[in-house]
Formats: C-alpha cells, structure tokens, sequence
C-alpha cells in the first residue's frame, strides 16, 4: 500500500509575465519616445572618422550612410570635413523646423530673412522667419486654434492633399511635433495679419502638457517664432557640444545658399552667403588639383527650379544637394540625374583620349565628380523620415534639367577627364604589373616554342643569355650552334615578324600583344622597375639578352624595335650593356682553300675593288639566316668573340637618337636624320668615297648612337625607297623590277600573273613575298576610272573594276597580261642603253630609273607612305602632259592642269592653290527622284551602296532615313543609282546641296608631293609645273645623251658596214688574198692594209658599256681573256659567210652601208628636241589607235554566234545609260569649301574691289598661283573655270577671277536641316535690287578622241584678244555659285512663267547661219588652250563688228552662260536647256569634221517648238570642241550695259519667284535639257556661230 502524501502548491515563477504586460498598446506620443529611432534617427551618440571614410572609399564608390562623411562649419576654418560625434535624432529635429521656416518662403514670395539663435548657456534653440503667419483662428473641426493643432497634435499638416503641387519640405505631419515631442519646453509665437492676432503657446514635458494660449491683437508684419530646450537626456547629453553646434551651423549656411533671395542670421550675424554659387566656394576654396592648381567650378543655373555646379573630386563621387532647402546627404534620383546626364557626355571625351585601351565604365568616371545640386522637386518622396534620400522618380519632378552644351564643354576642361586619364594610367598600369611575376622561376610554363637555358632563374642566371631570333629557321641555326656553346646558359626564342613599336601604342595593344607578355615573362622582368642598382639585376631570369637578326634592313629594323622596347620600359638596363647583337655574314667569298666572310656590303665593295682577279673567287650572298648550314652555325658560335657585339650606353645621345627613330612626336626631327643621310650618301657617291659601315674586322662593341645612325637609318631610308615613286619613272622598286623583267622577256604572247611573278623574282632578285608582286602586276594592268590613265601592262582578264576599287580581281594564276603597245613608246628602247643599272647578288637587274618620254607619275599619279614622309598625287591627263612638253620644247612656260582621270565623268574644280574638289554626277529626274550618275573619284560603287545610300534608307539613331527606296542601274565601268525620296525631302535636300547631302563631293589635295629625285634624294614639290620642270631638264639632258650614243653607235656600225663592203669587193678584185695564211700574218695584213678591229665592239668597250659580271661561266670569261689578249678583233670580217661574194650580197651590203650613212647624216641634222618630238607623235598616234579600239570594245552592239555559223545582234539594255530628261545639279563650291582648303594651304588670297559703270560693285578674287586654265579641255571645264582664264598673258596681268555681283541681300529663309553654314549673307553689300547668283549651267561633254597631227591656230591681234577679253568679262561674276545665297532653298523650283515673262526683254537678232569662224593669219603667236593633245587647237573666231557689239550690249545670255542670276530669279535649270535631245550620230559626225568651215547645224542647236512660239529666235553657237579662246568668245550678250537694263524688270519678278515653294515637277511646260555627257572630244574646234548665247553648251 501506498502513503498518501500531502502535494505541495507550486511555487509562482518571478520571471513569468501576465498577458496584459506582455502585450501592450502604446500612445502614439509613449510609442515615438519609446522608439525614437523610427522617427528622428538614432539618439545614440555616433562618432564619424574622416579617415574610416576615405579608406572605405577608396574600396567602394558607394557607401552606407555611417560611412559617409560629415561636413560642419567650424568658425576658425570654415566649411571643413572632419572627424565628428554627433546624435542624429537631435540633429533631425533641428532640421525639422529648419526646413519648415524656409518652407515657408515657398508660400510667401516676400519673405527674406531667417534668424537662428543657439544658446549655449540655457541650451536652447530659436528659429524666426518674417514669412506670412500662421492663421490665428480656432480650427471649426478640431475645437482648437491652428497654431495649437499643428504644432501639438500629431498627424497634423498643410501638406496631405497630394493633387496639390507643393515644392516644400514638409510631407507626412511629423516634423515640427517631433521636435516638441523631444524638448522639455517649447513655444509657438506667430502672428498673421490677416487675422489681426498673434498667438503664443508653451509645451512642456515632451509635449505632455501645454499652457494657455494667449491671444493679443496685432496689426504689424507677419512673423513666425520656434523656440526649443531639446531634452538632452533623451540624446544622453548634457549640453551643447562643439560638434553638435557646428553641424548646425552648417545647415544654417545651406538655407543660405539654397534658399533665395532670403537673408539668414545666425547668432545675430548675417551669413556671408549670397546665392548657390558662393556657397559651394565655403567647399572648394583652399582646395587644390593633382597639380596644385585651385579647383575649377562648372555652375549653371538651368531654370527657376535646376541650380548646378561641379568640380572635381579626389575622395569617390561627393555630392552635396538639396531637394526644397532638405539636404539629402545621401543624394538620390535627383543627383543621379544630373550626374547621368554628365556622365554620359563626359565618359565620350575619355574614350576619344583613352589610348591605352582601359576599359572605363560609367560609374569609374562618376567616382571623379563632386556635384552640387540644388532643386524644388514637387511632392517629393523618402526613404525615411530622415529625409536623407530623395526616391521620388524622374518623370514626377514637375520640371526638367537639361545641361546646356556651354555647361557640358566647361565640365570637360574642369579637371575631371584629366583626372580620369591619370587613374586610367594608373590601372593600365597595374594591369600591366600583373602580367610581370615579382617572383624569379627557375621554370616556365606556357611560352610555345621556347628553348628555356638550364640555369636560367637558378643562382646562375646572371651569366645566362636568351638569344632571340627572327623566325623558326633562325631558332633552328641558333639551336644547332648551341651544340659547341652548351644548353646551361643559352635560352633560345623566335620572334613572329616584327616587333610592336611600344613608344606610342595603346594598353589594349601591348597587353594584347602575347610576343611582348612572353618576352617579360622568359626575362622575368617589372614593369616601371628601376634597373640602376646592380643587385637589382639579380632578380632577372637572364642576364643579357642577345639579337639575333637577318643582317638585311628589315633585320636592322627588328633590331631598333627590340631596342625601343627595352628603353622606353626600363631605360636603365641599357647602361648595363643588357643588350647584345649577333652578327653572321652578309657575303663570303672563297678562292679554292681561302674563304672571306664580309660583314656589310660597303666592306665587301671596298675589298672587291682592290682585288686585280676577282673573276677567281666564288661569291655568295647570305640574304638571310636561313641560307647558312648547320656547319656553319657551329663556326659562327665556336668565334663568339667576332660574332657577339654587345651595345654599349655612351650616354643621353643614345637616349636621343632611339627616341629620334620611334617617337611620333619626332617626325619632324627625323624627316631631318633622313635628309642628312641623303645628302652625306650623295656627297660620298660624288667624290667616289665608300659608304659607312658598322661591321668591320676590329669592331667589338657598339654604341645605340651608331646604331640608330649608320644601320637603322638603311631601314628608314629603303622603306621610303620602297614606298615613294621616283620623279623619273613614276615607279616603286617593286613595279621597276616587273616592267624590267616584261623588257627582258618581250613577250609576244600574255602570260600568266602567277608565272610572270616568279620570273620577276628570279630575274630581278626580288627578295619579298610572291603575293605582293602579283598585286603589283595587277596594279600595273588596272585601268578602272580611279586606277591608271596609263596602264602599262594589258588587263587580260579580270583584273578589277571600280565596282570594289580593284579589290574584286581574279586569282593571279587564272588571269592573263603582257606589255601595252604604248609602254615601249612610252619607255623606248634606245634609252635602256643609257640607264645605271643595279646589281644584286652579283647580277645585273632593273635600272635605278627608267626615263620615259613624259613623266608618268603625273599620268598615274602616285599614293605612298614612308618613314617621315608620304607621298600623294592625283592623275593628270595624258594629252595635257604631252601638250605641256611641246610648249616646254618651243621654249615656253607649262600651263597649270587639273587633275583628270580617264573615263570619270565627274567635275574637278580647284578650290585653291593645289586643293581640288572632286564631284561626282547627280540630276533631278522628277519631284520624287534623282539620279547618281557618277561618283567621285576612289569612291567604289559597292561602298558607296552600303556606306550611304543604306544608311539613307535604313536611317540611325543620330539621323532618321532619309530616302524611300533605291534602284541600280549600273555596269562594272559606269555607275547609276535611281533614288526615290519624299517631296519635302527632295526639296529639302535640294536646298542643302544634293552633292553635300548625297556625299557626293570629296576634296582632293596635293600638299604632299614627295617624291625621289634623279639623284636619289627625296624631293617635296609645291606645284605641278615643278615637277614637269624637273623631269624636262633631266629628259632633256638624256636625249642630248642619247643623241651622242646614236652618233656613235651609229658611226661604228657604218664603219663597220664600210670594212665589210671594202673587204668583199678587195676579194672580189683579187687585192686581198687570205688563204693559207697564219693567223697572225692574216690580222698584221688586215692591219697594214688600213682595216679597223670591230667598230662596234671598240666602241662599246669605249662607251663602258660592256660589264664583265655579266659573263656567266669561267670557261666563257677564260675565253674572251683570251680574246681580248690576242689583240684585234677581225672576227666580224673573217667570219663572214662565202656566199657574201655573190653580187647579190655585195650589192645589199653596199646599199647597208649607204643606208647607214644617210642615217648618221640625218640623225646629225637633229636635235635633241627633234628625237623627244618624234617620240611625242609615236605616242600619241599610238594613243589615239588605243583609244579608239577601247571605245569600239564598249560599243553596246555585240555579236552572239548562234548553231550553224549564223550569228545574232544583242543590244544592251538602256537602262544603264544616264536618263536624258534629268536635269543636271551643278556642283557648289562654297566659301565655307574655300575657306577651310585655305585654312589648310595656309595661304591667303588678295581680294581687290574694282567698279564697273552703273555703279555695279564687283567682287574680284586674284589667286596669285593660278596661272591660265589653258591646259583644261574647255568642254570639261566648265564656264567657270573658262571665265577663271582670261587671255592677259601678252600684257603680263595677272589671272583674276570675278565670283559674285554684290547685291541688297535677299531675306533670309528657314534655315534647312542639312545646311552647316548660314554665312555671306553679312558680307552682300546693298544695292539697288536684291539679286541672287544663278547656278552654272550644264555643260554637254562630247567624246574624247585622240588626236593626229598637231594644228595650232593664231589670234588675230592684241587687240582683237582685249575685245574678246571684254565681251566675257561682265559674265563672270556669276560664277561663284555658293550655296550661301539667300535662295538657295529654292534654287532649282521651277516657275515655267518666269522663263517665258523674262525672254522679251533681251530681243536677239540673229546672224546669218552660214557666218562661220575662219582663220585669220596671226600678227603675233599666242599660246593655245588645248588639254590632250600636241596638236592642241582651235580657231579663235574672228572679231565682231563695232555696230554688232553695240547691238549685243541690249541682249541677256540664258541661264547656261550664268547670266539668268544677274537679270532675274533664276526660275529653273530646265528653261536653260530649252532645246530637244542631241541625236547621237549628229553630233558624231559633227566632232568628226577636221575642216575648218562652218559644220552643218545639228539637231541639239535648234529650238524647241514651244517657247520658239513665244520668243525671238535665239542665236546658238555650236562648239564641236575645245578651244583656246572658249571665254573670250563668248557672246557679247552678256555684256554689262544689258544687265544693268534688265535689273528694273527683274526686280519686279523677284518677289513672285521666292514666294513659290512648290516642287511639280512640270515637264509639259519647258523643254527638258538632253544629258549627252558623254567623254571629252580632244579634235581641233570649229565654231558655227548660230547663235549669241551659251545653250549650246
């Protein structure tokens, strides 16, 4: 059983808590002082360290909120950043009310002024502002006075109606109670006029109770009063500390700075702040930049809302802002607006500047930035009472700030991108130090192709060496010679080509570049380290490093590059003679047992020419590492000391002359070194001195001094060789050599590319890669419009079009060439006797120069870059070249040309001196559509397509699309795009300039023509005339030489035809008996009996011309030795065959000799100038058959053979053809054009201002080096640049060209969208009507044909010339058609009643049709206009009557002579062209005629049928070709008296033609001008005046 027991009560937990206490309900009052932090922030003290900020920092761009640092304004120092303790729940309450008095500015306009007071004894705090009061009235819902309710009650605001826009600080009905809530005592004072009251009310203990309000009448100014004694306990405090009031003090300077137009007191003393922009100086004064200069501020105020500044920042991104006097210290979207904004234009500087490649991400620039932004923001958002970071987003700011571009250029130059350039430095850098091991390997892993040395990275890696070569078979020579030095110490590494030149390269490109990272890696090398200490040296894998190149130029310049890179990175090894070369040789000469090794060619010339019998040794060039044979590296390496030459520093000269070779910023000095060089060459050569070398038997060592000087200074100079043609020739060595070896071959049929490449390479000792000398060949054989006007080779194949600019050519081995027909006459046969040869490999190969009859660098041009120099010439016609040696041969001064390519159908205009601008073709075909007929020269089709016209039509983010659609038309040799466009756009466009728009212009300079002169020095030419001058002295010279070769050459084959003859009829007389004689007595009797050893060869052997290294085997040289020891040579007599004693052969050989007699006797009655003239004609008659064949290839007619022999005529397609209805758009050249290409030439041109009668002003430019244009086909040409060419070289006057006629500027119009400029408005001078200038007509251009026999045709006097001169003068001020007129909006607008209206004023009589120019004898020779041909002219027609002239001075030239701009607004281009089509075979025939009689009229001179019934017969002339007195004779109806007539007319048609926007397009209404521009017709001119004016052009 069990015992009960008694249960013991449990005992109660103390620990254990009721449910009421556990769960509690708080008043909202017990809740905010029970948790404070929810609401004003931390109460705890917190202490800020300036220094913990700055390290944080620096590892994070963004930080939280503790880290960030604490400004305060100290009395003694100012604003300053510093270490600080502080308690933010006080520092918020201040605020709240803070905020609230410079809220109130927001709703009164008048208030300005805000006093704070801070007391330390009583430690309180009074905030007073004179803004409008607060409404002293009782509250009808809440039973209680406003003040009382707003300031004792929480949830209470003005601000919780949110449809309200409100830029004020004040949001959810806390702050100010906060405030109250956290002080042992606080009074409200107000009064409010309006209500006739003020108001004062005290709080007390954390607003648990509060006093009577006590109300007085009031009748002065509005005032608002906060007084407050924070309960400092709550914050664990016992008074005000330093810190605390100083944090204070700073916000009381924000509601100075960002509050305006109020006035802030503190303490009793007005704050020396005045505005934004004085307050952010409180931050920057006493603050320096990197470089000790002050800091830069940006300050923009962009809108009554947007305040802006910014400065540069070396601590992270700062910023201090604003948003409604609130300072959020922790920015928000406000601030990153603006710093995206700024960002994204600055981080667009930075990548234009960042040439080391670094990355730069848009916050790494924000990091820089320091931004001040002070802003109203409506109804803004926080994350938190605290109010420390705005959240509200963009799109509901209720304003915008855009940062104006004055802004965005300061912020550029403010410090900011320089500062993000050092840091970029800086990583570049560090990323470079990452790829360098501080740590010595005694292995590497990860380096192909390295042969590492046993001890390298060991304790003996001092006295290792890395040999590094060039290429594989270079490695592979080092490797065998390793075999006689060992493996321990010798590391071996071949280099990929050559070398990156690290002076000027990018970071991408150097950490990208894995040679580079290797050769750091094998040497284990630092970047930035400093190598002085020899000890430092210790920490190096190898101790030296060793050279090891091909002793060629390219060899020498490997050699410099690896040199660059050692000084530009650690200059210091190189006093620590780091660097050695090693040396193999270049020739080895042997003699049975004897061997020779030379070292440098010079050193090899000076031995050779001391040896008596150098036929007896056996010589072998080593043209690179690879020829020698493992044998003989091991003797190179077993003679190290001859081979190993170490570089020695002999001290800041070297520094200098490596720096000189590769620094970018030494091109002058080096354009200098290579002169020099050339000069001391030359001086050499003359006085037959042998050229410096560096490698003879005693050198031992080398200086980077000598180096740079006597080595590197062979590479710079054959790269220039290599890439500058020569003025002679016009050839690179590279096409020499293949036109050398086309001589050589002479083939009679065409040969593959491929093969005649590798033949080249043998014949010519070419020494570079196969493929560019195939290119080559090609180049030579292209004649695309861009390429050659003289290809001198045959393009049997595809060779390339201007589809692709040659780039689409055949594979070389599928494609076919030979030498042109031309290239012989061009270069003739006769000169190669005459020319130096060079010889490589002791054999003889191409020439220094060819010399051709014309310079053929001009008729190629020539684009070429070198060391310091480049080279760039356009083509020049061929015919105009031609045209100027005649002048030069009859002793007068070659005429200026302009550049000209064969077949491009384009206007190349000169803008100034050597600066051209190249146009290519567009028309207008309706209101929709244009046409592109030509484009520019070297602009390809298919780039054009996918450059232009696709970005036109697909549109980009910078610019939308600009066409709807576009066809092609075109052939591999022509071009025709049909475009289609709105007709706004079209208009639009037309306004702009359709070739601007289009791209459709590219300028075309020769500021850069460089090239080698007959000496071989490099030569830099201002003017073409130069170059013609030059190559005419020297070609002159070779025909003088020439001349006397013939004579020569010609009087030993005559003497020996003479010895023949005699000998044969001696024998045949019986006088001569040679049979069964010796030898010996044969040649004694022969010398007896007056008979000379063999002519030819005594002379030749006279001449020098017989060069012995051409003998090939020693048996052949053994046996001429002896010949020539034997004494005469009767040979040519002896050898003679016996049937030359027939009659038959007595009689030729006698008619030889005679033959050969005439021929010496008429080459004797020559001269020089007579060969060269010869010469011409072949060529051009050759040229003119050449041409010809061309033409009739590209008829469109072809023949198809079809099954049984029958064949099938196939026409093409008109389509490709350009659409004669177009109406053709006049290229501009624009003063903006003139005034950069001067800008570039630096030249300046004389304007003169010269009045004409009628108190017309004219403007006149002379261009001092312009000479006559009378080298220009005129039908090319254009009116203005004939008009440009006034015949005033008999009076010495200069050229002067007219370019506008000052009128009253018309009012401007809407500016288009794709005009750049607006100028030259300013700069019209008033007159009596407001004019504007006509735009050039259309010029038709007739087929260029060849040319024969050369005609030249003679003005008839001085006097007739100055008539001339005169009649064309008045028109020329129409010829600068800008595109800055004031009409230019509606420049091509047709008005059909303006042509009609305007054509009665100038009644036109007309002469009789069969009136024609005939030719007058001269008084006087008068050099002619003529561009293509030697026989250059045209008949000047004759002078018109006195009467007739008057009768003209009535008249008015249509718009094709530019005179419509001068008499009315010009209406369109098409009444300017108011005629039908040409018909083809018309004009054909026309241009055919050679007679000098009037050409019957063809249908492109008669009227069109419709304004023929509303005008007076207009008079035509028809020009059937170009013509030396074009401008002078034109019709005198633009004479200036007619003008000045019409004006009154004109003035009054004016405002009627500007007011029509329209663009119809009326086809119906005028006649559509015929485009048959065809190529350039070079025949003699003959002129049928039918008619005064110009349409016939």
């Amino acid at each position: 059983m069990f015992e009960n027991k008694t249960l013991s009560k449990p005992k109660k937990d103390a620990k254990r808590l009721s449910v009421e206490r556990i769960y509690q309900k708080k008043t909202q009052l017990e809740h905010i002082l029970l948790r404070p932090d929810t609401y004003i922030g931390s109460v705890e003290p917190l202490t800020q360290r300036l220094e913990c900020v700055t390290s944080q920092l620096s590892r994070y761009p963004t930080l939280p909120s503790v880290f960030q640092p604490m400004w305060v304004f100290d009395a003694d120092i100012g604003m300053n950043c510093r270490d600080i303790t502080f308690v933010p729940g006080l520092y918020k309450i201040f605020d709240e009310i803070l905020v609230n008095a410079a809220d109130n500015r927001q709703r009164d306009s008048n208030m300005n002024c805000i006093k704070i007071n801070i007391d330390l004894e009583n430690n309180s705090i009074s905030i007073w502002n004179n803004g409008k009061g607060i409404p002293v009235v009782e509250h009808k819902v809440e039973k209680m006075y406003v003040p009382a309710l707003i300031f004792g009650q929480l949830l209470t605001s003005s601000n919780y109606d949110d449809d309200e826009k409100k830029v004020t600080g004040g949001r959810n009905g806390y702050g100010a109670k906060l405030c109250n809530i956290f002080s042992t005592k606080f009074i409200v004072e107000t009064a409010c006029r309006e209500s006739k009251s003020s108001f004062k009310q005290t709080w007390y203990e954390n607003m648990g109770r509060a006093s009577e309000a006590a109300l007085r009448p009031f009748t002065g100014d509005d005032y608002t009063c906060i007084t407050f004694w924070p309960d400092l306990a709550k914050f664990k405090m016992q008074a005000l500390d330093r810190d605390t009031v100083a944090l204070m003090t700073r916000r009381a300077y924000d509601i100075a700075g960002s509050t305006k137009g109020v006035k802030v007191f503190f303490n009793g003393t007005r704050l020396p702040v005045n505005g934004f922009r004085s307050y952010v100086d409180l931050y920057v004064k006493d603050r320096t930049d990197e470089t000790g200069s002050s800091l830069t501020v940006v300050h923009e105020v962009v809108n009554p809302r947007w305040e802006v500044c910014l400065t540069m920042s070396e601590k992270g991104f700062q910023q201090v802002s604003f948003v409604n006097s609130i300072a959020t210290t922790k920015g928000g979207r406000h601030t990153d607006y603006v710093a995206d904004q700024i960002v994204s234009k600055l981080i667009e500087v930075v990548k234009k500047k960042n040439k080391a490649g670094v990355v730069v991400k848009p916050f790494q620039v924000k990091n820089h930035m320091w931004l001040f932004v002070n802003c109203l923001i409506e109804n803004p958002s926080f994350d938190s009472q605290t109010k420390e970071n705005m959240t509200l987003q963009q799109k509901s700011f209720g304003s915008t700030c855009t940062l104006s571009n004055k802004f965005i250029k300061q912020a550029n130059s403010c410090g900011i991108v320089d500062s993000v350039m050092n840091w970029v430095k800086f990583k570049a850098q560090n990323q470079l130090n990452k790829k360098c091991s501080a740590v010595k390997h005694t292995k590497i892993k990860g380096v192909p192709k390295l042969d590492d040395a046993n001890d390298a990275g060991g304790k003996n890696s001092g006295g290792c060496t890395l040999i590094l070569t060039e290429g594989d078979s270079a490695k592979t020579l080092a490797v065998s010679g390793l075999s006689v030095v060992g493996r321990d110490r010798y590391g071996v590494f071949p280099l990929r080509g050559k070398m990156l030149n690290v002076r000027e390269a990018s970071h991408k490109q150097i950490m990208d570049n894995a040679e580079i990272n290797n050769i750091i890696k094998i040497l284990g090398l630092q970047y930035r380290k400093n190598y002085s200490d020899p000890e430092s040296l210790k920490t190096l894998r190898y101790g030296r490093l060793m050279i090891m190149t091909d002793q060629d130029q390219d060899g020498s310049h490997i050699k410099g590059l690896l040199i660059n890179f050692i000084h530009h990175n650690w200059p210091s090894l190189l006093h620590h003679n780091f660097l050695e070369e090693f040396i193999t040789p270049i020739i080895k000469v042997s003699n049975k047992k004897q061997e020779l090794s030379f070292y440098s060619i010079p050193e090899f010339t000076e031995w050779k020419e001391k040896q008596s019998n150098i036929k007896s040794w056996k010589v072998k060039y080593y043209k690179g590492l690879g020829t020698s044979t493992a044998k003989e590296a091991k003797e190179y390496f077993s003679d190290m000391a001859r081979h190993r030459i170490p570089f020695k520093y002999s001290g800041p000269a070297d520094d200098e002359a490596i720096t000189l070779a590769f620094s970018k910023k030494k091109v002058e000095e080096r354009k200098e070194w290579l002169t020099n060089f050339m000069i001391n060459r030359r001086q050499r050569r003359e006085h037959n001195l042998p050229e410096e070398y560096l490698y003879g038997k005693e050198t031992s060592s080398l200086t980077y001094h000598d180096f740079v000087n006597k080595e590197l200074v062979l590479f710079s100079n054959s790269d220039n060789e290599r890439s500058i043609p020569c003025l002679v020739d016009g050839l690179k060595p590279g096409q020499r050599k293949v036109l050398f070896c086309c001589f050589k071959r002479n083939d009679k049929r065409e040969v593959k590319v491929a093969q005649l490449a590798g033949s080249v390479a043998e014949m010519s000792a070419y020494h570079h890669g196969e493929i560019s000398l195939m290119m080559t060949i090609v180049g030579l054989a292209q004649n695309f419009v861009g390429s050659n006007n003289l290809n001198l080779l045959q393009p049997l194949g595809q060779f390339g079009t201007r589809l692709h600019g040659g780039k689409d050519s055949a594979s070389p081995r599928y494609i076919f060439t030979m030498l042109s027909s031309l290239t012989r006459l061009l270069f003739p046969a006769v000169d190669d006797n005459l020319l130096k040869y060079n010889y490589d490999d002791n054999i003889r190969v191409e020439p220094e120069w060819y010399i051709p009859i014309i310079p053929l660098v001009l008729a190629n041009g020539a684009d070429g870059i070198g060391t310091g120099w480049a080279s760039r010439l356009p083509n020049y016609d061929v015919r105009e070249i031609v045209t100027n040696v005649h002048r030069m041969l009859d002793g007068e001064e070659p005429l200026p040309m302009l550049p000209s390519y064969k077949g491009f159908k384009g206007t190349i205009e000169e803008v100034t001196t050597n600066q051209y601008m190249n146009s290519g073709e567009v028309a207008i075909i309706d209101s929709t559509t244009i046409e592109i007929s030509e484009l520019p020269v070297k602009t390809w089709t298919q780039t054009y397509k996918e450059n232009v016209l696709e970005v036109m039509l697909n549109g980009s983010e910078k610019a939308p699309a600009l066409i709807t659609d576009y066809k092609e038309y075109h052939t591999d040799t022509s071009v025709r795009f049909l475009v289609k466009m709105t007709e706004e756009r079209l208009r639009e466009a037309e306004a702009a300039g359709l070739h601007k728009v289009f791209k459709l212009q590219n300028p075309l300079t020769c500021n850069s023509m460089v090239l080698f002169d007959h000496v071989g020095g490099l030569k830099k030419y201002e003017t073409v005339q130069d170059i013609l001058k030059d190559f005419f002295e020297l070609r002159l010279k070779y025909y003088v030489l020439r001349k006397d070769w013939l004579l020569g050459m010609l009087g030993a084959e005559s003497t020996k035809l003479s010895n023949q003859a005699r000998f044969i009829l001696e024998k045949i007389q019986g006088n001569l008996v040679i049979e069964n004689k010796p030898k010996k007595e044969l040649i004694r009797m022969l010398q007896q009996m007056g008979y000379d050893s063999d002519p030819v060869k005594v002379w030749k052997q006279a001449q020098e011309k017989e060069v012995e290294e051409e003998a090939g085997e020693e048996e052949e040289e053994e046996k001429s030795r002896e010949e020539e020891s034997s004494g005469p040579d009767y040979n040519y007599l002896l050898s003679m065959p016996m049937w030359y004693l027939t009659k038959e052969k007595k009689d030729e050989l006698c008619r030889q000799r005679d033959a050969k007699l005439t021929e010496l006797n008429v080459l004797k009655k020559k001269s020089p100038a007579d060969l060269w003239r010869e010469d011409l004609a072949a060529f051009t008659e050759e040229l003119e058959r050449v041409e010809q064949s061309e033409k009739e290839a590209q008829v469109c007619v072809t023949q198809v053979k079809l099954k049984g022999g029958r064949t099938k005529v196939v026409k093409m397609k008109n389509e490709t053809m350009p659409t004669p209805q177009g109406r053709r758009v006049i290229p501009r050249i624009t003063s903006t054009m003139k005034d950069q290409a001067a800008k570039k030439a630096g030249g300046k041109r004389t304007k003169v201002k010269t009045e004409c009668g009628g108190g017309l002003v004219m403007k006149m430019e002379i261009d001092e080096g312009d000479g006559g244009l009378e080298g220009r086909d005129s039908q090319e040409m254009g009116l203005a640049a004939r008009l440009k060419k006034q015949a005033t070289k008999d009076k010495g006057s200069r050229s002067a060209k007219q370019t506008t006629l000052q009128f009253k500027p018309v009012k401007k119009e809407k500016r288009n969208p794709w005009s750049e400029d607006e100028e030259d408005e300013d700069c019209l001078p008033a007159s009596d009507t407001a004019e504007s200038s006509g735009e050039v007509a259309p010029r038709e251009k007739r087929e260029r044909k060849a040319q024969a026999t050369a005609k030249y045709s003679l003005s008839s006097s001085e006097d007739e010339s100055g008539q001339w001169e005169s009649l064309a003068k008045p028109k020329a001020p129409c010829m600068d058609d800008d595109d800055d007129s004031d009409d230019d909006n509606n420049m091509f607008a047709p008005e059909p009643s303006a042509a009609s209206e305007s054509e009665p004023e100038s009644p036109v009589q007309p002469p009789p049709k069969k009136a024609a120019a005939k030719p007058r004898k001269p008084k006087e020779e008068k050099p002619v206009k003529d561009t293509h041909g030697s026989e250059s002219a045209a008949l000047k027609p004759p002078p018109k009557p006195k009467d007739a002239v008057k009768k003209a001075a009535a008249k008015k030239t249509t718009a094709a002579t530019k005179q419509k701009g001068t008499d009315v607004k010009q209406s369109s281009i098409l009444d300017a062209f108011s005629k039908p089509p040409t018909k083809p075979a018309a004009s054909k025939k026309a241009t055919a005629s050679k007679k000098t009689t009037a050409p019957k009229t063809t249908s492109s001179e008669s009227e069109s049928s419709a304004p023929a019934a509303k005008k007076a017969p207009a008079r035509k002339r028809k020009v059937v070709g170009p013509s030396s007195e074009d401008s002078d004779s034109d019709s005198d109806g633009g004479n200036l008296v007619a003008r000045i007539k019409g004006k009154a007319t004109a003035a009054g048609k004016k405002n009627k033609w500007e007011d029509d926007d329209s663009f119809a397009l009326d086809v119906t209404s005028s006649a559509i001008a015929p485009r048959t521009k065809t190529t350039r017709n070079t025949k003699p001119v003959h002129y049928a005046i039918v008619s005064d004016s110009d349409e016939g052009f």
